[in-house]
């Protein structure tokens, strides 16, 4: 099998796209956090410490897209024309879903963009709202769609997405 990440002499290099066609490439990744009631009620409530939980998450998952490529190592720094996140409350858990949808024209994808703004977005609500629930639980984290590119579109099979 031949690694794309490995050069002839296995030395890690990251992949040549200069001879990709480029194309509008689009990816949604979600996530989702679950805690205590009393964390749960300080997002809705507006009473967390630290501030506005999910603005903030927010603005941390459109970072974390953009910053991408300076957190994994053979991501190729990307020309981003959008990056929107939504954020969806379930009471019954309690917890919640964040989804971030990365878009660019360009000669590589953006998944990576879109599960790492997730990761992050979702570890901003943690960090927000630790002093009231150390025991939050994030995941799963994973790629809903992409579009665009040589290898197709792909869509998350209803039978095996475990969010909620």
């Amino acid at each position: 099998m031949h690694l794309t990440h490995l050069d002839e002499r296995d030395r890690p290099k990251m992949v040549d796209v200069s001879d990709k066609t480029a194309t509008t490439r689009v990816a949604i990744a979600s996530g989702l956090i679950t805690m205590s009631q009393d964390a749960f009620d300080a997002v809705v409530n507006q009473t967390a410490k630290k501030g506005p939980v999910l603005q903030t998450a927010v603005i941390a998952a459109i970072m974390g897209t953009k910053k991408t490529s300076d957190l994994i190592p053979m991501c190729h720094p990307l020309n981003l024309s959008g990056v929107n996140c939504d954020i969806d409350e379930f009471p019954d858990l309690p917890g919640f879903r964040l989804t971030v949808t990365a878009k660019l024209t360009g000669q590589t994808g953006v998944e990576m963009e879109a599960l790492t703004g997730t990761s992050i977005g979702l570890l901003t609500i943690y960090d927000m709202l630790k002093a009231i629930d150390k025991g939050m639980v994030i995941g799963p984290i994973q790629l809903e769609t992409k579009s665009g590119g040589k290898s197709g579109d792909y869509m998350r099979n209803e039978r095996t997405n475990t969010t909620a």
